[in-house]
């Protein structure tokens, strides 16, 4: 009896017993075997899997977990999900059946960056961001065969923690010379003839690379106009689903040439860690021809580097800032005369997560105790869980300055909450939250 149950346990499911996510996976691992074992193949049969049902209603789910605002139908998920899911779907694939559908103009909005720029994100309607998703979930393992081990940014099973990583294992094999590039515009420069022509040769089925196509063609709506279309020769929008794969897709032409046995990084011993188009490049001694050789490759790519953001450095005696982090060369805090590479949440990152929890502070001035405490927790969970590598990252010493400024914004925040004094007014309104209402403390909380 024993021996049957441990048999029914191990025996394969069958697909009538799968979910929807473990059919896809299934399906993921034998295109990435596929592609590993054959270098050279090209997939022609594809836009049939985009268009089954199991793959549809996992790529809505993929879609619905991130909840984003809807494009410029209006059409939202509740609405979606009050009308009928199922033949929401079932809609999705009659079009990609008859060869009926067609993309709607990509809403453009701005978010703030770093420097005080804004950034272009272009936001699809729901029903092409459910069918990038599919067409996604189904070419994505085919390149993830190809792509170098240097790529971190929007793949699978990798994350900034591990460039980050990454970077100080470099750092420690003595390659402290860093080339800290910049792409101006990436994702509103990749050229399109080019990026089609590096997908064609993975892919051959005409229907999924004339699906790609509608995408980089979609029109751009802002401000009540529309731009882009047809005539649009070049980018792809920041905040498309397939958007980052394309991108990673064309710059691993970039890692490759890097990697290439024999070539001009190769032989000078440089080495590239890329997290989308953020990459750097590290090496005992970088020479001016690998650089002049990088310029004329993104060139030759149609890309170009920003100079006034780009600069070659020696990182033990100047530290540089990658994905967040400040990477420095720093002296031991016990003066034993030996020195460590430090990696720290950038001044840049400190204040963005004051200026986060101020604006909440201010767009909740009449909120309940409880509801201050829940959203700054996101706030703070989010921050220190991403700063926090284990035995690679130290933010004690930011995380002590975040703690001082909640003090003091909070005292703040209560003082001026009403024109009578509230009563956590003089009270420690942060010790308070902390030890009634469980708000919590950045120098406490550790994910190392």
């Amino acid at each position: 009896m024993t021996d049957e149950l441990s048999n029914q346990k191990n025996r394969p499911k069958k697909r009538s017993e799968m979910s929807d996510k473990e059919r896809v996976r299934d399906f993921q691992r034998k295109l990435y075997l596929k592609a590993k074992q054959e270098k050279n193949y090209r997939f022609y049969i594809l836009y049939d899997k985009i268009c089954l049902p199991h793959v549809l209603r996992e790529a809505y789910a993929e879609c619905r977990k991130k909840g984003e605002r809807p494009g410029i139908d209006g059409v939202t998920y509740e609405q979606i999900e009050r009308e009928g899911k199922d033949e929401y779907l079932k809609g999705i694939k009659q079009e990609l059946e008859e060869g009926t559908y067609r993309p709607l103009p990509v809403e453009r909005t701005y978010i703030p960056k770093a420097n005080g720029k804004m950034r272009p994100l272009g936001i699809p309607i729901i029903k092409d961001r459910i069918i990038q998703k599919a067409c996604k979930m189904i070419i994505e393992p085919i390149f993830e065969a190809d792509f170098e081990e240097s790529s971190y940014g929007f793949r699978p099973k990798r994350s900034a923690h591990d460039a980050v990583k990454e970077i100080k294992a470099e750092l420690r094999e003595g390659k402290t010379e860093v080339y800290d590039a910049d792409l101006s515009s990436y994702f509103d420069t990749i050229p399109h003839k080019e990026l089609m022509y590096l997908v064609g040769l993975r892919i051959c089925d005409k229907r999924v690379l004339r699906l790609i196509k509608m995408w980089l063609k979609a029109p751009i709506y802002e401000d009540g106009k529309y731009s882009g279309g047809k005539k649009n020769k070049k980018g792809t929008p920041q905040g498309g689903v397939i958007s980052p794969l394309l991108a990673n897709i064309y710059l691993h032409l970039l890692d490759k040439a890097v990697k290439r046995n024999g070539g001009v990084f190769q032989k000078a011993g440089i080495h590239i860690v890329r997290y989308a188009d953020d990459f750097i490049l590290m090496g005992k001694k970088i020479k001016k021809e690998a650089i002049k050789y990088l310029y004329g490759m993104m060139e030759r790519m149609k890309l170009k580097i920003n100079e006034e953001k780009s600069r070659l450095i020696s990182a033990k005696m100047e530290p540089f800032n990658f994905l967040g982090f400040t990477v420095r060369y720093d002296n031991d805090i016990h003066g034993r005369g030996k020195r460590y590479w430090n990696i720290v949440p950038s001044k840049k990152a400190e204040q963005r997560v004051k200026d986060k929890i101020k604006e909440f502070c201010k767009k909740h001035g009449h909120a309940s105790r409880e509801g201050v405490v829940s959203g700054l927790n996101s706030i703070i969970r989010g921050w220190v869980r991403y700063f926090s590598i284990p035995k690679t990252s130290y933010p004690a010493v930011a995380k002590r300055r975040l703690r001082y400024y909640m003090i003091t914004k909070l005292y703040r925040y209560y003082r001026r909450k009403s024109q009578r004094k509230c009563k956590l007014y003089n009270q420690g309104a942060f010790g308070i939250l902390v030890k009634r209402y469980g708000l919590l403390d950045p120098t406490k909380l550790c994910f190392l």
